[in-house]
């Protein structure tokens, strides 16, 4: 349980990037640190029962803390966080950026990956908890000229 715990904290103190957009250098440590604590969680059992026991104890502590996240409003900021504004109104918030660990060019790739071309496009760019950005077009004109263009690269043969 203890571990369980620690490894929370610890990918919710390292920035929520990590949760939806891992890198191969993030995946890498997300097995070295189930390979580093192995040890600390079945200790020297290397048994099949042993292994079974410690994936229930996850399994259910997992299960617990979804539940109480699901009731409490409070507890699931705590552990999930909020939603942070990247980009409003033409201008890149750079100490939103730092925070959240996200560069210019992430929030413009997924501006791009949205249909925007250009930063006068999009209102805004949120950081979701889940480590997507959001993408909020400027204006409702923007809205409609984006689903048609959307529509027409979709419908095209190959999709772009």
């Amino acid at each position: 349980m203890a571990v369980y715990v620690a490894i929370v904290i610890g990918v919710r103190v390292s920035g929520r990037r990590q949760l939806g957009q891992l890198t191969p250098f993030d995946l890498v440590l997300i097995l070295l640190i189930s390979n580093s604590v192995q040890n600390a969680m079945v200790g020297p059992d290397n048994s099949l029962l042993g292994g079974l026991a410690a994936a229930a104890i996850l399994l259910a502590l997992n299960f617990f803390t979804n539940t109480l996240t699901g009731k409490s409003q409070t507890l699931r900021r705590a552990l999930e966080g909020d939603p942070i504004l990247l980009f409003h109104d033409g201008e890149f918030i750079q100490s939103h950026l730092q925070v959240a660990q996200v560069s210019q060019e992430m929030v413009e790739q997924a501006m791009r990956e949205h249909g925007f071309e250009m930063l006068k496009e999009v209102k805004s760019a949120v950081l979701e908890v889940d480590g997507s950005i959001s993408i909020l077009p400027a204006s409702a004109q923007m809205v409609r000229t984006h689903r048609v263009r959307h529509h027409l690269r979709a419908s095209r043969p190959g999709g772009n």
